[in-house]
């Protein structure tokens, strides 16, 4: 992916809950565990080569697809795949890798040094939400949070199909930043995302 021009391509933000927390060693097992979860789900899902561009984000990764690859396959085959590849990778762990996963899609340009446009921001404020991290610690055995803007929910995740269940996701406002969205939140196999109860109004 090259060139300053803007074109429409399906953005996803992962992140490591926790992993300003661990040591070294844990560190790397996370990350290397992340990046072979991902990878095996991009590939289980048909993209590859070209049509992937990831960033190392430290303690998460941003990757950008082409506009060829179908949203559908992400919203449905890829999710599973990641499901599917942190039960195993987390099975027999005492300190099992959990992930906040967040896609979006919209303009977004490469200026040579990194993923550049509004899609990217809204895709990693997603990801980083009080929300996700709410999911996330309201149920120490849930592993993956998965978000989803309120404009992809409604395009391509009520539409349903292999592996997608509209039905078990939840909306919830977002807001950080100049962001003051409704995103999507899911957790597999959950009818919905735990969340604690709100509060009493302000």
């Amino acid at each position: 992916m090259t060139g300053h021009e803007a074109v429409h391509r399906l953005v996803v933000s992962a992140d490591i809950k926790g992993s300003g927390s661990l040591g070294h060693q844990a560190k790397l097992r996370s990350r290397q565990g992340m990046y072979a979860i991902l990878k095996a789900a991009f590939d289980a899902a048909g993209v590859g080569g070209d049509q992937l561009h990831l960033e190392d984000r430290g303690d998460g990764v941003l990757a950008a697809l082409a506009p060829e690859v179908p949203p559908s396959a992400l919203v449905g085959l890829w999710l599973e795949e990641v499901h599917q590849g942190l039960r195993e990778h987390n099975a027999g762990l005492a300190e099992p890798l959990r992930l906040r996963i967040a896609v979006h899609g919209g303009p977004v340009s490469h200026d040579g040094r990194g993923l550049v446009g509004r899609a990217v921001d809204l895709t990693c404020r997603l990801c980083d939400s009080e929300p996700a991290r709410a999911v996330l610690a309201a149920d120490d055995s849930v592993a993956l949070v998965f978000v989803v803007s309120d404009v992809l929910y409604h395009s391509v995740v009520a539409e349903g199909g292999r592996f997608v269940e509209p039905e078990h996701y939840r909306p919830i406002p977002v807001r950080a930043k100049e962001t003051d969205e409704v995103a999507w939140f899911h957790v597999p196999r959950r009818t919905e995302p735990p969340l604690p109860p709100p509060g009493p109004p302000a």
